[in-house]
């Protein structure tokens, strides 16, 4: 990171993969962030978390990556909460698991009031952060209730739009894995985490604020571990990006995962598949 920072005045960073593996901060990655901020850099968090930036500080704060590694978050949930709110009170149907509720706790404290929660049959739309039960479920499970939704007609509202992350070791299902199915059937998916637009307006405003300038797209950096989300967003942007290799796809980039060392030939065909490239690899995000 230390060749390259030079050209950046932003970074717009990934962090589950990236800073994070769902369990414990990467202590080189949260160095490089300091000392990109130490050179007067600005680092906004960009997650496809279906929680608000709020809850995800909270998180960050309790594997303790610290807050002068960053200087604002933003998320899948915070603009998933904004399109929530602006429906105002008409009914939800929740998929997703009880710890991923302070997406409405967003919406009550946007609008003054909790979202009117319901039944399937009754809701006018869904909302969906990940699976009930992520340890068990696959996204084929719910391949009846999507058929239910799609006669019905309903949107479906994606909190999160990737497919999987890794907790650990574990590759887990994410919320995007049910929407790429319910679209597939034919059904309607609004989703506004990366790589849609909505997430980096929300991203370049905060970053032109904390800059008090506007920001010059050419100075701006993606770093993230997702080629579907972080990488193709960032082209679809006119971002340069930085793919790193030891997040979602490191079972075909690595030889082992015990020296993570990164197979040329293996790369090449990952990227050659991708049909897109990134402007720039490491395997782990780290200053020098």
């Amino acid at each position: 990171m230390a060749e390259i920072a030079a050209r950046y005045d932003v970074l717009l960073c990934d962090i589950w993969g990236v800073v994070h593996n769902g369990l414990t901060a990467h202590p080189a990655a949260v160095d490089a962030l300091q000392r990109f901020r130490a050179q007067g850099g600005k680092v906004v968090l960009v997650s496809n978390a279906p929680a608000p930036a709020g809850a995800v500080r909270y998180r960050l704060d309790r594997i303790k990556v610290p807050r002068k590694a960053y200087d604002a978050i933003v998320t899948s949930g915070d603009v998933i909460a904004s399109l929530i709110t602006a429906r105002g009170d008409a009914p939800l149907y929740n998929i997703g698991p009880a710890y991923d509720r302070s997406l409405y706790q967003e919406v009550r404290k946007q609008s003054g009031h909790a979202p009117r929660r319901t039944k399937l049959k009754d809701a006018a739309y869904v909302v969906c952060t990940g699976l009930f039960d992520p340890d068990t479920e696959t996204p084929a499970d719910y391949d009846p209730m999507l058929t239910l939704m799609l006669e019905r007609q309903l949107d479906f509202l994606c909190a999160n739009p990737d497919l999987v992350v890794h907790v650990g070791p574990v590759l887990m299902y994410c919320a995007g894995a049910i929407a790429e199915r319910y679209e597939a059937m034919g059904g309607k998916v609004i989703q506004a985490g990366k790589p849609h637009p909505p997430i980096y307006e929300r991203a370049f405003g905060i970053a032109e604020a904390r800059l008090g300038a506007s920001v010059q797209r050419s100075r701006v950096l993606v770093i993230g571990d997702a080629m579907r989300t972080d990488i193709k967003g960032a082209i679809a942007q006119g971002l340069d990006s930085l793919f790193i290799a030891a997040g979602i796809h490191q079972d075909q980039i690595f030889k082992s995962d015990a020296d993570q060392t990164m197979d040329s030939a293996s790369f090449m065909d990952f990227l050659q598949t991708a049909g897109f490239a990134p402007t720039a690899v490491l395997p782990a995000l780290r200053w020098s």
